[in-house]
């Protein structure tokens, strides 16, 4: 079946013109809730009939914006909910103990057995392997089965309106006006999580509106209820990203005790055969290729738990979601339906996890140090690991960019 790739819409002039003004009109609106972040609803109303018209000088139709806007009202839960996040402030073991489970490596492997063609015809035009798209389907919506039931419009509205990730959600807000605009989903179709995810990938409505795929031949974008199209629109974005056909993500390695862990970075990509020379292995003891491909180590629970050698195409994952705990568990799974086995834990339990109070104590001692982590939230991203390898190394700890209690001790007492 032949299949359609939309691209994004292209703004006429007048309407640039015409979305200038109708911005202009939101300013007030925007102001207040800046002023009133995460408080209150009040105002919604008025900054809602604002970004009507704006929908409207961006070529949405009248009928569509009246539709899907009229009658929204504020969502305080919706609000309150994306300010609680706590996921990804587990570690790698707690998350992908949960999440790289057996059945969705089962289900993985049999989704692509049961539809072969179709995996093929999608790798053979988009160059994204079945192990990877299936590993983001298992992750994201259980193959499908978990896609969420919140009125999206609502959800979207509601966190364009709060002042924190405002001017993200007002782009997802207009992509999702446009794609029921342009038939694939109707207003009481378009439904998902309560941040506004969408289908059997979780695509936010931009992603939906630019890289979504007919895939099926049915002259629609469906990817709620089509998985073919999903498949394929999944794969259209991966590629989007960078991915590089026929070359690997990530593979499970051992490493000598000698190492020097401030190699152990993501940041440092050497050749393959460079890594070979200094002692690491494949896990099981067989030789890497003495090749140029570049490489980083990931120590994702330090020095004494499981190492991988990720690939260019890792960073794709990382794009996906770049929390470094879901990127690889997710590049993890991918590679369990690809056929490798489950990775040696090391020390297991015993390597130390710091909670998320003292994430945060060491995020703020860091801060006061001169880094710059981020938001004190708990979650252990690329910025705090770089910041925990630079103290590791001014302190002579090994510099494995992995927080332990030995570090924040050593830092609470202003070592």
């Amino acid at each position: 079946m032949a299949s359609t790739t939309f691209p994004p819409r292209t703004a006429t002039r007048r309407a640039v013109i015409a979305g200038a003004l109708a911005l202009s009109l939101l300013a007030p609106a925007a102001a207040f809730a800046q002023e009133n972040c995460g408080r209150t609803g009040a105002g919604f109303d008025a900054w809602l009939a604002g970004f009507k018209q704006q929908a409207v000088a961006e070529g949405v139709s009248p009928r569509t914006v009246a539709a899907a806007l009229n009658g929204v009202t504020y969502a305080p839960d919706i609000v309150g909910t994306d300010r609680g996040q706590k996921v990804f402030g587990q570690s790698f073991f707690q998350f992908s103990d949960r999440m790289v489970a057996n059945y969705r490596i089962q289900q993985g492997r049999q989704k692509i057995q049961k539809n072969p063609e179709l995996f093929s015809r999608i790798e053979q035009q988009f160059g994204v392997p079945g192990a990877v798209l299936v590993a983001f389907w298992g992750l994201e919506t259980d193959f499908g089965a978990f896609m969420g039931d919140k009125q999206t419009i609502r959800s979207v509205a509601s966190l364009a309106w709060d002042c924190r990730r405002a001017e993200m959600f007002r782009t997802q807000l207009m992509a999702a006006l446009k794609i029921i605009d342009r038939g694939d989903l109707t207003v009481q179709t378009m439904r998902g999580p309560w941040a506004g995810e969408l289908g059997q990938f979780q695509f936010l409505p931009d992603h939906y509106l630019n890289y979504g795929v007919d895939f099926d031949g049915d002259g629609r974008v469906d990817l709620i209820r089509s998985a073919p199209d999903a498949l394929a629109s999944a794969a259209n974005y991966i590629k989007a990203l960078g991915w590089k056909a026929g070359q690997p993500w990530l593979e499970e390695v051992s490493v000598p005790p000698n190492l020097p862990w401030d190699q152990a970075d993501l940041s440092i990509k050497i050749p393959r055969s460079q890594w070979a020379r200094m002692g690491v292995v494949r896990a099981g003891g067989g030789q890497l290729p003495a090749d140029q491909l570049p490489a980083s180590l990931l120590l994702p629970m330090g020095r004494t738990g499981p190492a991988f050698l990720v690939y260019p195409n890792f960073d794709v994952f990382t794009e996906w979601n770049n929390s470094l705990t879901y990127a690889t568990s997710a590049a993890y799974l991918a590679s369990r339906v690809a056929g490798a086995g489950p990775f040696n834990r090391g020390q297991g339990d015993k390597i130390p996890v710091l909670s998320m109070a003292q994430a945060k104590e060491l995020q703020t001692l860091l801060n006061a140090r001169g880094h710059h982590v981020g938001r004190i939230d708990g979650i252990v991203g690329a910025a705090t690991r770089q910041a925990v390898k630079t103290e590791q190394m001014r302190l002579g700890l090994p510099a494995d960019s992995y927080p332990t209690p030995d570090l924040l001790a050593a830092l609470r007492a202003g070592r």
